[in-house]
């Protein structure tokens, strides 16, 4: 992900230099300004160097869930943060995790509050998770904060592991079947080729197009190697631009069923995220502005853009998330409700859960679809070229009998 150099002033009239991930400036200067900064500039790094400002590493999913837990432990024992700090650093063993809390406790002592502290490190911590901290020192609850936090990370890492248990075995076979047709291509048919040519026998035009295939792609290789190398890292330079990725989101929602589940789970991520904000205090706004970028899809990020600004301009949640013609009619419905009856974060929270489980449903329907599919297809394959090479022998066999 993209490194910016952010130049930014805070609450108490600081004005500061930070390193920030983000996929483009625009929704870094979004998300700075919804955590109450002003942004001076926002200017594109081409080299990322080492600085004690950002760490030199990044939290795991299952890490972060275990820092937190023993985080919110400590709070509710009623300790004080730089004993709860104290107590967190003498289990850690050395490292970039070690030095980011020892500065954070440092900067807490020093005066500065818990979020500001977590703040200066976002490749450790999301704005996210900022915010739910700087919501819990407003409303002075901040393990029950944290804790909505943690319920918000264990339900999307669930989610993503189902989404990699999923897709790892289709990957494997798929893997295994260009490896096996590579092998059969370079190495097995040319055998072949060459009883043939000692034979001087008239081959059938099945096997002339698995031969010339086969010495296509040999012959091929020296120039397909760097071809395949150079036009990925052109594909991928490409797919960074603002464009790339506008265009790649819109292929993968045109796709047929993988279009459709990439939206349920783009929709399951942001309201999980937007009713987790709220819960927490977080004004509508600044809420739908962090959540904003867990739709994870540059259409839907552009669409949510023009929701928010009717959203500012005194359009109903619903009726705005209406308008931007993306959300399905029964999240709408749910939502409209939710305003309503006052309960929208627990709406949200349905459901995030209903697309939460449409999700996991096409998944276990795609796992039980694909894997068959992928071991018909190497299977027709490999006895097509099998077939193809011993055509020949077949006929020279039915013509000496």
């Amino acid at each position: 992900m993209p490194n910016y150099l952010c130049k930014i002033g805070t609450a108490d009239g600081r004005v500061v230099e930070k390193d920030f991930d983000a996929l483009n400036p625009g929704a870094l200067r979004e998300s700075l300004e919804a955590q109450g900064f002003h942004v001076f500039s926002v200017r594109r790094r081409f080299w990322q160097g080492i600085s004690s400002g950002s760490g030199s590493g990044r939290f795991s999913g299952r890490r972060f869930l275990s820092f937190n837990q023993e985080l919110v432990v400590l709070l509710r024992s009623g300790l004080p943060i730089l004993q709860v700090l104290d107590t967190i650093t003498d289990r850690l063993e050395s490292g970039p995790l070690l030095t980011v809390l020892r500065d954070i406790r440092e900067s807490i002592k020093g005066g500065s509050a818990l979020s500001e502290a977590f703040s200066n490190f976002p490749k450790f911590f999301p704005p996210l998770y900022v915010a739910s901290l700087r919501a819990g020192e407003r409303t002075g609850d901040l393990a029950v904060t944290i804790g909505r936090y943690i319920v918000y990370q264990q339900r999307a890492e669930k989610l993503r592991e189902k989404i990699r248990s999923a897709s790892f075995y289709p990957m494997l076979l798929t893997g295994f079947v260009i490896i096996v047709l590579l092998i059969m291509l370079i190495y097995v048919v040319p055998r072949f080729t060459q009883i043939y040519v000692d034979a001087n026998v008239e081959l059938p035009i099945a096997t002339r197009i698995v031969i010339w295939v086969a010495n296509s792609l040999i012959a091929g290789l020296p120039v397909l190697i760097p071809a395949i190398i150079i036009g990925g890292a052109l594909l991928r330079s490409f797919l960074r631009t603002m464009r790339g990725r506008l265009l790649l989101d819109r292929f993968r929602l045109m796709l047929p069923f993988f279009g459709r589940l990439s939206a349920d789970y783009s929709l399951s991520g942001f309201c999980r995220t937007l009713g987790t904000t709220l819960q927490s205090g977080i004004p509508i706004v600044p809420a739908l502005q962090m959540s904003r970028g867990t739709l994870n899809n540059s259409v839907f990020e552009e669409k949510m853009l023009l929701a928010i600004q009717r959203v500012e301009e005194g359009t109903s949640l619903s009726e705005a998330f209406d308008q931007s013609s993306f959300f399905p009619g029964i999240a709408l419905r749910m939502i409209g409700v939710g305003e309503t009856s006052g309960a929208l974060p627990d709406m949200l929270g349905d459901v995030a859960d209903y697309y939460e489980d449409e999700v996991a449903r096409r998944l276990d329907r795609l796992s039980t679809m694909i894997e068959p599919v992928i071991m018909l297809v190497m299977g027709l394959l490999i006895a097509m070229i099998v077939v193809a090479m011993y055509l020949p022998i077949f006929q020279l066999g039915a013509t000496i009998s």
